[in-house]
C-alpha cells in the first residue's frame, strides 16, 4: 500500500479547522447591547442594575486596565428555532486562549442570579434546550478588563501590574454578542475528529492502529458535504463509530481524571479580582455539574470558598448542592495553597486547622489529602504535619519542573524528618490544567515512572492558574477516552478513590526521604523582601499575642480571650502565605497591599498584647519573654537605656540592674565582651572574630562581606536565580565611614556606612552585648538597583560536611559538597531563623530575623584547612512582573553566633525573632507552662479553639534526637490529653507529680490539651 499518511493528516486538519469547527453554530442573531463603565473598583450588582446604560456597538474598544464594564444584553430567540439548542455566545475581544489573564465576565439574570462566566475557552451561556421559540433574553454582564501581564512572554517590563501605574487606555475590542443555535451533531463530530486525530498523531509510525485511524478518518471525510456540513455530520460520525468503539488494551494505563480549576489567590491580579474569579469559575463548574452526572470537581483553598459564601450567596448555595450530590469534592484541607518552604511550622499547622475546620463546619466533610500542585518545593516536615492534621495522602505536580534532575518517582511514600510517611503522587501528565489532549495522554503514559509496579495515575483537568475550570469539551474528551484502543483509559473519579486504589495496588511503593526540593524558582526565598519580613513578624507577633492573652485569661479576672480577633488575624496571615504572594512572584499591586495588610496586622497584634499585659495589673516596668527558653540578655528601657535582665521562658522579670558576666569594652574598631572579640576592618568587613571561650579564630576570610551580583535569570525574573549569577559580582569594600556609635558596659556598637551602584546605600550597626557571644548586624538598606542580588558572606574556619538549616518544627541537613547533580542543583536553598555549620567539637550559626534564601559552599585552602562559607541572600531587584520590586527601604538584622551548638542556634533564633517586650505590669504570675528537658521546645500556647477554656500547648523536639522531660503548668492541672492539630483527643497524657511526662522521638510534634483544675 502506498503511504498516504501526509495527505490524510493534512486533509483532516484542514477540514476540521476550516469547515467542521466553523459550523458548530448553525445560525446567529445579535443581542442589542448597552454599556456602563463602573467608576473605580467593582460595584455590587444592585448598583450596576440601577445605573444608566448607553448604546454599545460591536467593534468598539472597551475596558481600561483593571476596570469593570457592565453590559446589558437584550435579545429574542427566533420563533422558528423551537426545539433547537440555543445559547448566548459572547466574545469580549479575547486575546489568546488563557482564560485567567485577560478579559472575563460573569453573566447574570436581571434579578441578580449569576448564571455562568464567559472566557476565551468557554464563551457560551445556555438559553434553552429545547427552546420554545420567541423567548426573550435579558442579561447583565459584569466584564473585567484585566490586563495580560504576560503578553510579551516575560521579555518586557510593564506598568500594568498596578492600577496606580496602568493608565486608562481601553485594552479590548468587543467582537460579538449573539444568540446562536448549537448544532449538536456538528459539535460532537468536531470532538470525534479531534480525539481521533490527536491519538493518531501520538501513535508510532509503525503502529497499525495509527494507520487504521488515518484511513477511517479519510473515508469519513469523503462523506462530509462541504456545502452542508450540518446535514452530513451524522453520516460522518456513523462512519467513525467503529474506530471510536475499539476498546483499550487490557494492560492500558488508567488515568483518574478529576475536574480542577487552579485559581491563584493572587498573582498577576490582586486579591479583589480573585474574589470575582472564584464566582466566575464556580458558576461554570456548577453549571457543568448540572449537565454531566459523571462530572466530579476537586477544589481546595477554604479562603476562596469563604469569599464566595460572603459575596455570592447564590453561587455558594449551588456549591453546597453539588457537594451533597457528590460532584464537588473539597480537597486539600488548607486555608490557601500556601508556599511549601517559607511559612513557619505553626503557620503550616494553622493552614490545616483553619482549612479543615471550614470544610467540616460547612459541608460535614473532613478532607483526607494535601492538594498542593503548584508550590515551589515542599519542606521535609510536611509528612508529619499533614498526618497530624488527619491527612492520608499528598499531591503535587511542580517537581516535574526541575531544571536539572528528573524526580525518579510518581507514586511513592514520602518520609519526613521525624520518620512519618505519607502516600504521595505526582501526576505524570505534568500539568494541573489537563484537557485530555492526545499529547497529554501520551505524555502521562510515557513519563510514568512506576511501570511494572503500578498502572494508574491522576490528572487534574480544567483550565487554571487564573481559573476557568473544566469545560464540556474536556468532559466529552474524557468520555471518548474512557475505553479507546491505543490510549490510556480515563475514569472521572474523586481523588480519594484514586489514592485508595493506588495505595492498594502499590503498597510497597518506593520511599523518598527528606525535602522535595524544586530545582527552579530558587529566588522565591528572597524576592519582595518586605512581604517576607511582614510574614515573619506576623508569625512571631501572633505567638506573643496568644501567649499573653492566655496568661491574662488564666490570671486576670474579667479578661476575655480574643478568640474572634486572633482567628481573623491568623486568616489574614495565612492568606498572604499563598504560593505567589509570600514567594514574591506577584504584581506590584499584590505586594503593595500585602505590606499594608502586614502593617495593620502588626498594629492589631501589638494592641492585643498590650491589652493582655495591662490586664495583669499596673506596676513596675518588666521584660516579657515570649520565647521558649530562659534568657539573660540586654534589653532597652523606654528611654533607650540598656539593662541586663534574666527572664524565664514564657514569663517576665522586673528591669533591675542585674550585673552582667563581664562588661563590653570598645578599643578603636575592636569590640570585646569576654566571650568574643570582634575586629572591624577599615573597609567595614569583620577582619577577625575570635571566640575567647574556645580560644580560636572563627573566620577564615573577612566576614560580613557584602557582594553585589548581576542577577538576570534565563526566565521568570522574580522566581528564578540561575547558577551563572555567581560569575559576575562586585565586592562592596568602600566604606564611607566606620564609626563607634555606642560604648557602654552593656553594649558596644560600630556603624558602617556605604554607598554603591545606582544611588543605593547601606548602613550597618555591628553590636556586641554583655553576656552573649552573638554579634548582631542591624542593616538599613536604601535599595535602587536593578537585576542584582545582594549577599552577605561569612567564611568560617570549619570543615563542615553539611549545613543545617531550620525548617518547620526542626531542621534539615544538606551536604556542602557537590558530588552529584542533585547536590550541585541546590546552589540556593531556604531556611528559617538560622543556618548552622559544625565540625566535631565546634560550630557556628548565622541567625536572621527575616531572610530565607542562602547558599553554603566550601573550599580547601593552601594550608590544608577548609573554609565553609554561608551567604545570606539579602535583597534582589527583579523587574518582572513588578518592575519596582524591592526598591526602597529595608531594615532587618542578622547575626553571627560563634561556638554554637544546634541547641544554641534554636534558642538564639527565637531570641532574635522574639525580642523582649518591655511594659509596665504588676508582679507577673508564673508562666503558663514551663518545659524541662533538652530539645523540648514550646512552639505555641493558646486557649482551645472550642472556647472551653482548656489550654493547648504545641511543642516539638528541636535537636534531632530523643528527648525526655516534663511540662509544668502555672495553673492547677486537672487532666491532659495528646491531640491532633485540630485539638481532637488521641490519647491521655501521662501526669506525674502534677506535670505532664514527655517522651519525644527526633523532631516529633506533640499537641497537648490541658484541662484546668
Amino acid at each position: 500500500m502506498h503511504d498516504e499518511s501526509r495527505r490524510i493528516e493534512e486533509r483532516v486538519q484542514r477540514l476540521h479547522d476550516q469547515r467542521i469547527k466553523t459550523a458548530v453554530y448553525a445560525a446567529t442573531v445579535p443581542f442589542e447591547v448597552e454599556a456602563w463603565q463602573a467608576p473605580g473598583e467593582p460595584v455590587p450588582f444592585e448598583e450596576a442594575a440601577a445605573a444608566s446604560y448607553e448604546t454599545f456597538s460591536m467593534g468598539t474598544p472597551w475596558g481600561p486596565p483593571w476596570g469593570t464594564t457592565w453590559f446589558r444584553m437584550r435579545g429574542q430567540v427566533p420563533a422558528d428555532w423551537a426545539g433547537k439548542r440555543v445559547e448566548a455566545v459572547i466574545d469580549l475581544g479575547f486575546t489568546g486562549d488563557w482564560p485567567g489573564n485577560q478579559a472575563e465576565a460573569l453573566v447574570h439574570l436581571t434579578d441578580g442570579t449569576p448564571l455562568k462566566a464567559v472566557n476565551p475557552l468557554n464563551q457560551y451561556v445556555a438559553i434553552a434546550n429545547p427552546a420554545q421559540g420567541g423567548e426573550t433574553v435579558d442579561y447583565l454582564v459584569e466584564a473585567a478588563s484585566n490586563p495580560d501581564i504576560l503578553a510579551d512572554n516575560f521579555s518586557k517590563t510593564t506598568p500594568l501590574g498596578d492600577k496606580l501605574t496602568a493608565g486608562d487606555k481601553p485594552l479590548y475590542t468587543f467582537r460579538a454578542a449573539d444568540i446562536a443555535i448549537l448544532d449538536e451533531e456538528v459539535w460532537h463530530l468536531d470532538l470525534d475528529v479531534q480525539v481521533l486525530r490527536e491519538l493518531m498523531l501520538e501513535l508510532g509510525e509503525h503502529d497499525p492502529r495509527r494507520h487504521e485511524i488515518a484511513h477511517a478518518l479519510d473515508r469519513a471525510m469523503d462523506l462530509l458535504d462541504l456545502d452542508d456540513v450540518s446535514g452530513s455530520a451524522a453520516a460522518v460520525r456513523e462512519a467513525l463509530k467503529p474506530v471510536l468503539s475499539r476498546p483499550a488494551h487490557a494492560s492500558a494505563h488508567t488515568i483518574s481524571g478529576v475536574g480542577h480549576a487552579h485559581i491563584d489567590s493572587a498573582w498577576l491580579w490582586p486579591i479583589r479580582e480573585t474574589k470575582r474569579k472564584t464566582s466566575r469559575t464556580f458558576s461554570n463548574v456548577t453549571s457543568l455539574a448540572d449537565e454531566y452526572d459523571d462530572f466530579i470537581f476537586a477544589c481546595s483553598q477554604a479562603q476562596q470558598y469563604e469569599w464566595v459564601r460572603d459575596n455570592y450567596p447564590k453561587v455558594w448555595s449551588r456549591i453546597q448542592e453539588s457537594v451533597k450530590n457528590g460532584q464537588w469534592a473539597p480537597v486539600g484541607g488548607m486555608w490557601v495553597e500556601s508556599d511549601g518552604n517559607l511559612p513557619g511550622g505553626e503557620a503550616v499547622a494553622r493552614q490545616f486547622v483553619h482549612g479543615k475546620r471550614f470544610f467540616m463546619d460547612h459541608f460535614g466533610i473532613e478532607t483526607k489529602g494535601v492538594w498542593l500542585p503548584d508550590s515551589f518545593g515542599y519542606n521535609a516536615a510536611y509528612p508529619q504535619i499533614a498526618k497530624l492534621a488527619g491527612n492520608e495522602w499528598f499531591l503535587t505536580q511542580k517537581i516535574s519542573w526541575n531544571q536539572t534532575n528528573k524526580f525518579p518517582h510518581h507514586t511513592f511514600w514520602w518520609e519526613g524528618i521525624d520518620g512519618t510517611r505519607i502516600f504521595t503522587h505526582f501526576p505524570p501528565v505534568d500539568t494541573y490544567n489537563a484537557r485530555f489532549s492526545g499529547e497529554e495522554m501520551s505524555r502521562a503514559v510515557r513519563n510514568y515512572s512506576e511501570k511494572g509496579g503500578a498502572s494508574r495515575s491522576l490528572a487534574p483537568f480544567g483550565w487554571g492558574d487564573g481559573g476557568g475550570g473544566p469545560t464540556r469539551e474536556i468532559m466529552e474528551r474524557a468520555r471518548r477516552l474512557a475505553d479507546l484502543e491505543g490510549s490510556a483509559k480515563v475514569v472521572v473519579e474523586h481523588p480519594d478513590e484514586f489514592f485508595a486504589k493506588a495505595r492498594e495496588e502499590y503498597p510497597d511503593a518506593p520511599v523518598w526521604v527528606g525535602e522535595l526540593y524544586l530545582e527552579l524558582h530558587r529566588a522565591t526565598y528572597t524576592s519582595q523582601a518586605r512581604t517576607k519580613q511582614g510574614n515573619r513578624r506576623s508569625e512571631h507577633l501572633l505567638r506573643e499575642a496568644e501567649l499573653w492573652a492566655t496568661t491574662a485569661a488564666l490570671h486576670a479576672p474579667g479578661y476575655g480571650y480574643p478568640h474572634e480577633k486572633l482567628d481573623r488575624l491568623w486568616k489574614t496571615v495565612l492568606l498572604h502565605q499563598f504560593h505567589d504572594i509570600l514567594p514574591g512572584s506577584s504584581i506590584a499591586w499584590v505586594h503593595r497591599e500585602a505590606e499594608a495588610e502586614y502593617a495593620r496586622v502588626a498594629r492589631e497584634l501589638h494592641e492585643l498584647t498590650a491589652e493582655a499585659v495591662t490586664a495583669l495589673g499596673a506596676g513596675e516596668p518588666r521584660a516579657f519573654n515570649a520565647g521558649p527558653y530562659d534568657r539573660a540578655e540586654v534589653v532597652r528601657t523606654a528611654d533607650g537605656t540598656p539593662v541586663f535582665v534574666e527572664v524565664p521562658a514564657s514569663g517576665s522579670a522586673p528591669l533591675t540592674d542585674t550585673a552582667p558576666p563581664q562588661p563590653v569594652t570598645v578599643d578603636g574598631r575592636v569590640l570585646d565582651n569576654g566571650l568574643v572579640r570582634v575586629e572591624v576592618a577599615e573597609d567595614g568587613t569583620l577582619s577577625s572574630v575570635r571566640d575567647l571561650r574556645a580560644g580560636r579564630e572563627v573566620l577564615a576570610e573577612p566576614g560580613n562581606l557584602l557582594r553585589l551580583h548581576t542577577d538576570l535569570p534565563n526566565y521568570w525574573d522574580a522566581w528564578d536565580i540561575d547558577k551563572h549569577y555567581k560569575n559576575r559580582y562586585t565586592d562592596l569594600l568602600d566604606a564611607s565611614s566606620v564609626t563607634v556609635v555606642e560604648q557602654d558596659p552593656l553594649v558596644g556598637a560600630i556603624r558602617v556606612e556605604r554607598s554603591f551602584g545606582k544611588g543605593s546605600t547601606i548602613t550597618q550597626t555591628i553590636s556586641v552585648r554583655a553576656g552573649s557571644p552573638r554579634i548582631d548586624i542591624e542593616t538599613d538598606i536604601d535599595w535602587h538597583e536593578t537585576e542584582k542580588i545582594l549577599k552577605a558572606a561569612f567564611p568560617v574556619d570549619i570543615r563542615a560536611p553539611h549545613s543545617s538549616a531550620e525548617i518547620q518544627f526542626g531542621h534539615i541537613q544538606r551536604p556542602t559538597h557537590t558530588n552529584t547533580s542533585w547536590e550541585s542543583a541546590r546552589f540556593e536553598v531556604s531556611g528559617h531563623r538560622w543556618v548552622h555549620l559544625a565540625e566535631p567539637g565546634y560550630g557556628v550559626a548565622v541567625i536572621n530575623d527575616s531572610t530565607y534564601g542562602h547558599d553554603v559552599s566550601r573550599t580547601v585552602r593552601e594550608d590544608g584547612g577548609t573554609t565553609t562559607t554561608v551567604r545570606l541572600s539579602l535583597v534582589r531587584a527583579p523587574r518582572i512582573p513588578d518592575p519596582e520590586a524591592d526598591q526602597g527601604r529595608h531594615r532587618f538584622t542578622y547575626a553571627l553566633l560563634p561556638g554554637a551548638t544546634v541547641e544554641d542556634a534554636v534558642a538564639e533564633g527565637y531570641s532574635l525573632n522574639l525580642p523582649l517586650r518591655v511594659a509596665d505590669a504588676a508582679g507577673a504570675p508564673e508562666p503558663v507552662v514551663s518545659a524541662e528537658g533538652e530539645g523540648v521546645t514550646v512552639e505555641a500556647v493558646k486557649l482551645a479553639d472550642d472556647a472551653s477554656g482548656d489550654v493547648v500547648v504545641r511543642l516539638y523536639e528541636s535537636r534531632g534526637g530523643r528527648a525526655t522531660g516534663t511540662l509544668r503548668t502555672g495553673f492547677p492541672l486537672a487532666g491532659a490529653q495528646i491531640t491532633d492539630l485540630l485539638e481532637r483527643p488521641l490519647e491521655d497524657a501521662e501526669i506525674t507529680d502534677g506535670a505532664v511526662a514527655l517522651t519525644l522521638r527526633p523532631f516529633q510534634i506533640l499537641t497537648l490539651r490541658l484541662r484546668r483544675g
